[in-house]
């Protein structure tokens, strides 16, 4: 029986900008909470290959504003708006331009956002066969709403139309990995792996 499937590149370009996007006049009208101080920024940003200590046209290039992007997620879970109009400063690159490439990205974030995102199928195939008890569930162990992070930046939840595994019905994703054939006790356990192993820093 298939439980899991791995996906190594779930995530892609799109082209509509996202809810969460900057104006293309520069920041966001309310800095997200739990952004980080400006030194632990600074300091991440000093020690980071490809961006540049004082500013640079060399660094604009759009391939490099990505990797750039992805290493302070990576680092913060988010992008700080801080962390973008340093970026910014150093590439010598236009805050609307940067936030316009943040933007093309469905997997950057310019919001507090999980350390995994756990995706359930809300599709017809899903529902007939029990999502809804899935979903209470994922809801209950987690204790955030579709569309919500947790408290302890560890997980993001959002139910979406289809994830194209109706052989799998209930089915959902974990970043980049798809678990089908769901009951809400392996919701639980499987969400509860991924908390202790957050809890010792995979």
């Amino acid at each position: 029986m298939i439980d899991k499937i791995d996906n190594a590149d779930e995530a892609g370009p799109r082209a509509a900008p996202r809810p969460d996007a900057a104006p293309e006049s520069g920041l966001p009208a309310d800095v997200p909470p739990g952004v980080p101080a400006s030194q632990e920024v600074v300091e991440f940003l000093d020690a980071l290959p490809g961006l540049p200590g004082t500013p640079s046209r060399k660094a604009s290039a759009d391939s490099n504003l990505i990797a750039i992007c992805q290493a302070v997620q990576e680092r913060f879970g988010y992008l700080p708006a801080e962390a973008l109009v340093e970026i910014a400063r150093r590439t010598r690159t236009p805050l609307s331009r940067l936030y316009g490439v943040v933007s093309f990205y469905a997997q950057l974030y310019t919001r507090p956002h999980g350390r995994h995102t756990v995706r359930c199928c809300r599709g017809t195939a899903c529902h007939v066969k029990g999502s809804d008890r899935v979903i209470g569930m994922i809801r209950r162990t987690l204790g955030v709403d579709d569309g919500q992070t947790t408290p302890d930046m560890v997980f993001y939840f959002e139910t979406i139309a289809c994830l194209g595994t109706c052989f799998l019905a209930p089915a959902m994703m974990i970043d980049g990995e798809y678990y089908g054939r769901l009951t809400p006790q392996r919701v639980e356990r499987i969400l509860g792996g991924y908390r202790a192993r957050a809890g010792g820093k995979d």
